[in-house]
């Protein structure tokens, strides 16, 4: 039962961290003369993506057998699996609801005052044909990087720890595309209101100090709810009757991209739909790079059956997303079917763990 409230404590303090780090990330950007988009795919990103990183470096330096040191790999994995399932599931399901509140505030009102979606809600594109091609190109970027990655856990060589610095590179190059594109590729709306600092509540524009102090204060406490939400979620997995193997595959890549996922809940309830995809485009990119470097350079980076169908799937939703992006028929819709993809990962892991 302690485990319980633990893990419920933990998922509240992530979710009001959460909502104080965006709050603080944004005048972050502002102060860093960075474009709004910028904040989601790099400041909030960079952030959120840091704790799985520091856990990866961990495990693959500090791993006293091979095994130990494979856990590093398969948070690799995980990440970006989640990313791509689930956090843009739960946004498409939190976008779904966004829309039907409004239309019904809209109906109540009784006035064309109140802005609402065009008809077909569930059926409208999220954003521009110009919005879609900025999602697009983000998974362009994610998709071949990524099945690189996949290819290099099949095979074996004896250069192959170089190759993460190859990752690191690339990383590099994304990061420096969006600090300087992204003002250029910025769109109008709402998404430019900067609210209130929390630290700062009562100033129109707050110190400096107050920004970095809250977005680090933050940062720590996610970090910290975090570890202690996985810990929590490793105890209760066997205790309702699921292995080991199961849990850290299935429920733990799930609460270490949860920091991703409530900032996109917390960007989408702020009306701010564009920072929150970015949120989650952004820490895939980090996720496909920055441990997948660590990896290559301190394990054997070989993946097993389990491994590879979790990459198989990665793929396989990035391609569906990246379809209907192009094609400007990303809804609410068929943005939250992509959990379905993390539920086919789940059934396919049947016949692998048994």
């Amino acid at each position: 039962m302690l485990n319980v409230l633990l893990l419920i404590a933990c998922a509240v303090a992530i979710y009001f961290s959460c909502e104080w780090f965006v709050n603080a990330v944004e005048w972050l950007g502002e102060r860093l003369n960075v474009g709004k988009m910028a904040v989601g795919t790099i400041l909030a990103a960079f952030g959120t993506a840091l704790p799985e990183s520091v856990v990866t470096l961990v495990a693959v330096t500090t791993g006293d057998t091979e095994e130990a040191r494979n856990i590093g790999v398969g948070a690799a994995m995980g990440g970006p699996l989640a990313l791509a399932t689930v956090a843009y599931g739960v946004s498409g399901v939190v976008l779904l609801l966004h829309r039907r509140k409004r239309r019904a505030a809209v109906m109540v009102a009784g006035s064309g005052a109140v802005e609402a979606d065009p008809p077909g809600g569930s059926a409208q594109a999220l954003g521009t044909a110009r919005d879609m091609a900025r999602l697009a190109k983000d998974q362009q970027w994610f998709l071949p990087i990524f099945i690189v990655k996949v290819g290099l856990g099949l095979v074996a060589f004896a250069f192959k720890p170089v190759l993460g610095l190859v990752f690191f590179a690339a990383y590099a190059v994304y990061f420096w595309r969006e600090i300087r594109g992204g003002h250029d590729e910025d769109g109008e709306g709402d998404e430019l209101e900067l609210e209130p600092l929390k630290f700062q509540p009562k100033a129109a524009s707050p110190a400096t100090w107050a920004v970095i102090a809250q977005t680090l204060a933050t940062l720590v406490v996610i970090f910290f709810a975090s570890r202690l939400f996985v810990n929590q979620l490793e105890i209760i997995g066997p205790m309702i009757g699921l292995s080991a193997s199961v849990t850290a595959l299935l429920l733990s890549p799930i609460a270490t991209e949860l920091p991703e996922t409530m900032n996109a809940i917390i960007w989408i309830r702020q009306g701010k739909t564009k920072l929150a995809l970015a949120n989650i485009s952004g820490a895939m990119m980090i996720q496909a790079t920055v441990p997948s470097g660590l990896g290559l350079l301190f394990t054997a980076w070989t993946f097993d059956s389990a491994l590879l169908w979790s990459g198989l799937v990665t793929m396989a939703a990035i391609v569906y997303l990246l379809a209907t992006m192009r094609a400007h028929k990303l809804t609410p819709l068929r943005l939250g079917a992509a959990a379905g993809f993390y539920l086919v990962f789940a059934l396919g892991l049947i016949p692998i763990l048994t």
